[in-house]
């Protein structure tokens, strides 16, 4: 089953303006007022559309959370980074790919809705789970693959790939994630988020350049 969306036909441009207008409003709404918290009505309406538009784009609530989640992730922290990242050496495409994160998981937005997940974890327990899956599993897999890359073409020397893109995004988000997300901190100003994404990729470059002593 696809959990993001149904076929609509030959894509009309009318057809994908009006998914990604119910995107954005999901977006907003499950946000600012959790996932229970909103309908499948109210979404169409901030959308502008009617229900039975929704339904022809996304089969039901689910689907449209995970498709929400996916698309507010390509959309900070797209898939090209890691599958071409930018021209220049392995560090300076770590330091593209750590800015992106840093920036998707210190937004507003992204702090709310893991707050969300908890709160309301216990009462759908595979809402957590759906999230993981198009979110962090997905961010998580493109970087291994991307470090698979490096080691092949001999830039880097990675032993276990998905284990250390864990290492890397974990470092990333550091002691300041945890205080954004119970809400005794802010993000960081530009330059001290400048120095802690620098000392996470010599960290992790000191870990695995080719040549390391073990």
């Amino acid at each position: 089953m696809n959990l993001l969306a149904r076929p609509t036909g030959p894509g009309r441009p009318k057809d994908l303006e009006k998914r990604a207008a119910i995107l954005e409003s999901a977006k907003d709404l499950f946000t600012e007022h959790g996932y229970a918290g909103v309908s499948m009505d109210a979404i169409a309406q901030a959308a502008g559309v009617s229900k039975l538009t929704v339904y022809n784009h996304f089969e039901d609530k689910q689907a449209l959370f995970m498709a929400a989640i996916a698309a507010k992730c390509e959309a900070q922290l797209p898939h090209e980074i890691f599958e071409h990242p930018p021209e220049g050496t392995v560090r300076e495409q770590l330091l593209a790919i750590a800015r992106a994160f840093v920036a998707l998981i210190s937004s507003k937005e992204a702090v709310q809705l893991h707050r969300t997940l908890i709160s309301e974890g216990r009462a759908d327990p595979a809402l957590p789970g759906l999230f993981y899956a198009v979110g962090p599993k997905r961010t998580m897999d493109d970087f291994a693959q991307f470090l698979a890359d490096r080691n092949r073409e001999g830039q880097l020397e990675v032993p276990d790939v998905q284990r250390a893109a864990g290492h890397f995004f974990n470092l990333l988000k550091g002691e300041q994630h945890m205080r954004l997300l119970i809400g005794c901190g802010e993000p960081l100003a530009c330059g001290e988020c400048e120095a802690h994404i620098d000392s996470v990729i010599d960290l992790f470059l000191r870990a695995y350049a080719p040549g390391r002593s073990v």
